[in-house]
């Protein structure tokens, strides 16, 4: 296998992960508690996907490590609360308004960092403005992927830490994807989600 999500049930999820637009990049959609069951020995890419509960990843910490350390790819979305479950991570949380785009002239500041980065093609700053949930610390090495106007990392790869690739993010575009609201949130995940999959298979 190349890519399967964690699906933890919601609503908005079995939207984005069994939906028609996207379904076909997975290989298989799994709940958090069968991390341990030997899943992650056959695949290269593990999405977490935005809002998945800590409480539920973190009995499989020291797995996911591992297969960090073998060379394999963890996507942790937004409110995921990473820093209360992968070593090494702090995020720092931003107000978030959510009507910031009704001001005339408004400008959230969000851009991507690094167009070259095989997540980030074909992305643009209207593929990652909708809002924000906070910036985090990058360890020493790290790709910052998106960034807002202050130049603090809203998403980033670490490829150093655990010696696979990291990817972290606030952005928690799945959930609103699967609610049906936030435009922006679907062209993200309309070039992001195949740009992981591509990725993963040629690593």
């Amino acid at each position: 296998m190349t890519l399967i999500a964690l699906h933890p049930g919601a609503a908005y999820l079995c939207e984005t992960l069994e939906g028609p637009r996207y379904a076909s990049l997975f290989d298989s959609l799994v709940r958090p508690e069968e991390l341990d069951n030997g899943v992650l020995d056959r695949t290269k890419a593990l999405l977490i996907p935005s809002r998945t509960n800590p409480e539920r990843l973190r009995p499989s910490v020291e797995r996911l490590i591992r297969f960090l350390r073998n060379g394999g790819i963890v996507v942790a979305m937004g409110e995921t609360f990473q820093g209360t479950w992968i070593p090494g991570v702090t995020m720092h949380p931003l107000e978030t308004n959510f009507w910031w785009w009704l001001e005339p002239g408004a400008d959230l500041g969000m851009a991507v960092a690094n167009n070259g980065h095989p997540l980030m093609l074909g992305c643009g700053k209207r593929e990652v403005t909708w809002h924000v949930h906070g910036w985090y610390e990058t360890p020493a090495g790290s790709d910052v992927l998106i960034a807002d106007a202050e130049g603090r990392a809203h998403m980033y790869a670490d490829r150093i830490s655990f010696g696979g690739h990291l990817v972290i993010t606030s952005l928690d575009p799945c959930y609103h994807h699967g609610s049906h609201f936030m435009p922006a949130t679907t062209r993200f995940l309309d070039r992001f989600l195949p740009n992981l999959r591509d990725w993963a298979e040629v690593m």
